[in-house]
C-alpha cells in the first residue's frame, strides 16, 4: 500500500488528507444522527404525563431540553404556549436550528465528493506530462526504456483511481445523510404538531378548518 501511495506522487497527499477527514465526518454524522439521539424516545408523551402530575414547571423545560433535539424544539415551544400561533413561531425557530445542526459537515463532505476526482485528475495529468517528458528527454537516444515511461503512468493511474475511491462513498454518504435528515426533520414536524394539538386542542379544529 505504501508503494502505491508513493508511486501516486505528490497529489496523493491532499487525496489522503481528503479521505481522512471524509471518514471522519462519515462516522461523526452515523453516530449523531441516530434516530434514538435525535427523537429521544417519546417527548410528547412525557408532557402529556406531566400535564397529570404536577404540570409543566421550568424545571422539566430544562429537562425535555436535554433529552434530545426534539425535546429542544419541544421545550422551546412550551416555553411559548400562551398562543398556538407563538408556540408555533418558536417552535419552527428551534426547528431551523435544530435542522442546521443536523445539517453539520454535509458541505464539507459534499465538496470532497466533488473535488476528489479532480485530484485524481490532476495527478492524471500530472503523470502524462511526465511521461511526456521522459520521451522528450530520450528523442534522439532512440527507443525510451519503459521503465522511465512507467512511473509517469504509474502516477496517472494511481491518482486517478484514489480519487475515484475517495469521491464515491463520500458522495453515497452525502445523499444518505440528506435524506436521513429530512426524513428526521418530518418526524420532527409531526411530533411538534401532536404537542401543539394536545396543549391546544381548540386550536386544531381551526387549523383543519384552514
Amino acid at each position: 500500500m505504501l508503494d502505491l501511495v508513493l508511486a501516486g506522487g505528490g497529489m496523493m497527499l491532499p487525496i489522503i488528507i481528503a479521505s481522512v477527514i471524509a471518514m471522519a465526518i462519515i462516522f461523526e454524522r452515523l453516530y449523531t444522527l441516530r434516530r434514538g439521539r435525535i427523537m429521544g424516545g417519546d417527548p410528547v408523551g412525557m408532557v402529556r404525563s406531566w400535564q397529570g402530575h404536577g404540570g409543566i414547571t421550568a424545571a422539566r423545560l430544562d429537562e425535555l431540553s436535554r433529552v434530545s433535539p426534539l425535546g429542544r424544539i419541544l421545550a422551546e415551544g412550551l416555553a411559548g404556549s400562551h398562543s398556538v400561533d407563538g408556540m408555533r413561531v418558536r417552535i419552527e425557530d428551534a426547528g431551523r436550528h435544530v435542522a442546521h445542526q443536523m445539517e453539520r459537515y454535509l458541505n464539507t463532505l459534499g465538496t470532497i465528493a466533488l473535488i476528489s476526482p479532480l485530484l485524481g485528475l490532476l495527478g492524471t495529468v500530472i503523470g502524462i506530462i511526465d511521461v511526456f517528458q521522459a520521451i522528450t528527454s530520450h528523442s534522439g537516444a532512440g527507443a525510451v526504456a519503459p521503465e522511465l515511461l512507467a512511473g509517469g503512468i504509474a502516477k496517472a493511474l494511481i491518482t486517478t483511481a484514489a480519487g475515484i475511491m475517495v469521491a464515491v462513498p463520500a458522495f453515497i454518504f452525502h445523499r444518505y445523510f440528506r435524506g436521513l435528515i429530512d426524513e428526521l426533520v418530518i418526524d420532527m414536524e409531526v411530533e411538534a404538531i401532536r404537542l401543539v394539538d394536545m396543549v391546544h386542542p381548540a386550536g386544531m379544529g381551526r387549523r383543519q378548518a384552514v
